[in-house]
């Protein structure tokens, strides 16, 4: 039977726009119909697929505990949410931590930084550290995919919360995994990067701490945020890995590691789609597909 082209566009259409087929997007349309919602199935089918956009930013909040699981209480929590956020922020301008002027980013940072007990003295406010660069780059990206900014502070605060609780103690070995990953797939270019000497300088902050904000515009960042926020820091490995393989001729040709370091930081951004849904057929090659009842 010859292939239909109007389904084939459809396909394509649909996988542009987050999900590869209509089928998937039903079910997670069943599954958002239970009551209470099961977590352990919406992260699987996170895992699974790719969120369907519409859908995106509330499955973010369920799975993030921004919104409970009983949907009938979802505009209440969302009220209680939004006052919380106005509280915050009429205390930080109060206090004079922030004023009309201040970037909503590093509002966001002051907020968190008040909720978490970790607000300097006004007097000892200094340019951010490492620690709130990251916090900030992972906001920048949010602040492009998420429209309201009380949704946006939640999704930014849950979000950091949650990656330093469930996956802090594993980040330092992220490294070495990506290393084994690298060794089976393209064991040549391990070798040379370890040659050069620029093993050591690839960009893992920017990689595993700052989970790609920064480094892939926002539609192909929003598919790995997916992952990360359903529950897996692996798949932080297999983009990094990824990244490698496709760049591996022009990582081949670069002898000087602060060469490697810089192209790594400012890859180009084309090709960033194709390079995510690569990474995730890795990250299931190595780790198997999760199984998803609805």
């Amino acid at each position: 039977m010859a292939d239909d082209p109007q389904r084939n566009f459809r396909s394509a259409y649909y996988e542009k726009v987050g999900f590869r087929g209509v089928e998937e997007k039903k079910s997670l349309e069943i599954l958002l119909k239970d009551h209470p919602l099961d977590l352990d199935k919406l992260s699987t089918f996170s895992q699974r697929f790719p969120l369907p956009s519409m859908y995106r930013i509330h499955v973010w909040k369920v799975l993030l505990g921004i919104l409970p699981p009983h949907s009938d209480s979802h505009t209440r929590v969302g009220g209680y949410r939004k006052g919380q956020y106005q509280d915050i922020l009429e205390g930080l301008e109060v206090m004079r931590y922030i004023n009309s002027s201040t970037p909503s980013t590093h509002i966001y940072l002051r907020m968190f930084q008040l909720e978490s007990q970790l607000l300097p003295r006004c007097s000892e406010t200094s340019p951010p550290d490492e620690e709130n660069e990251d916090f900030l780059s992972i906001a920048r990206a949010m602040e492009e995919i998420v429209d309201d900014p009380v949704d946006c502070y939640w999704l930014i605060k849950c979000f950091v919360n949650q990656f330093q609780a469930k996956f802090g103690d594993s980040l330092p070995h992220l490294p070495k995994s990506l290393e084994h990953y690298l060794s089976q797939e393209e064991p040549r270019l391990l070798t040379h990067l370890r040659n050069s000497g620029a093993l050591a300088l690839l960009p893992y902050s920017l990689w595993f701490r700052r989970c790609f904000a920064g480094c892939f515009p926002e539609s192909s960042l929003q598919r790995v945020w997916d992952k990360v926020i359903s529950g897996s820091c692996k798949i932080l490995v297999f983009v990094a890995l990824e990244i490698l393989l496709s760049y591996k001729i022009v990582l081949m040709g670069i002898s000087r590691p602060e060469g490697v370091a810089k192209f790594l930081c400012n890859i180009p951004q084309e090709n960033t789609d194709a390079i995510v849904t690569k990474a995730i057929d890795l990250w299931h090659k190595y780790c198997g597909t999760p199984m998803h009842a609805v």
